[in-house]
């Protein structure tokens, strides 16, 4: 099949404005407590296999790819055989339909290494740098219940639970611990389950 200039032309223009788009996306500053000038530590290792399964959110900071979702938000994780995650993304939508995406994540460095990077740009696109975002996980009980993930600039952070449902008094430990290390933890939103 040939394509004519001007279809030639809107693809270019589509694919461009997609990359724009994306190369954007990872360069807006955020707003960070006061105290974070110092960089961002994740845990000091994670066993990946016991990470997979389902994680509900509990809370996140204000972003523009859940914009839509008004909550019953989870994420159910699977280890690849080839060593990737592929994460799969859902959420309710203000009209009741659910909203899915499915995502791809490796781990930066040794197997035990807490920091990933995840895509959900199509398989094509991912030799893109800019298709690709930090996963780092920055707080974890050791029973792998209750888990708090960000990036290395603190623009994004989330609460992830085992449950829908979190203990009050370790949700605000977790808080604690999450403005010690720098997050404006009054900027998040809980999510509805």
């Amino acid at each position: 099949m040939i394509l004519s200039d001007s279809a030639m032309r809107r693809i270019l223009r589509y694919l461009f404005s997609c990359l724009l788009w994306a190369g954007l996306s990872f360069t807006i500053p955020c707003v960070q407590a006061d105290n974070s000038s110092s960089p961002l530590q994740p845990v000091a290792s994670i066993d990946l296999s016991r990470f997979m399964g389902t994680w509900y959110e509990i809370a996140r900071t204000p972003n523009r790819f859940q914009k839509r979702c008004v909550g019953f938000s989870r994420t159910d994780f699977h280890l690849q055989a080839d060593g990737t995650v592929r994460a799969l993304y859902r959420c309710r939508l203000r009209d009741g339909q659910s909203y899915l995406a499915l995502a791809t994540g490796q781990q930066v460095g040794d197997s035990d290494s807490p920091k990933l990077k995840v895509r959900f740009a199509p398989e094509w696109l991912s030799f893109l740098p800019a298709v690709w975002g930090d996963y780092w996980i920055i707080d974890l009980d050791e029973q792998y219940q209750l888990v708090a993930v960000s990036e290395p600039t603190r623009k994004y952070l989330w609460i992830l639970s085992r449950t829908s449902r979190v203990d009050p008094q370790a949700y605000s430990a977790l808080l604690k611990r999450l403005q010690d290390k720098g997050f404006a933890v009054d900027r998040l939103l809980i999510t509805q389950q």
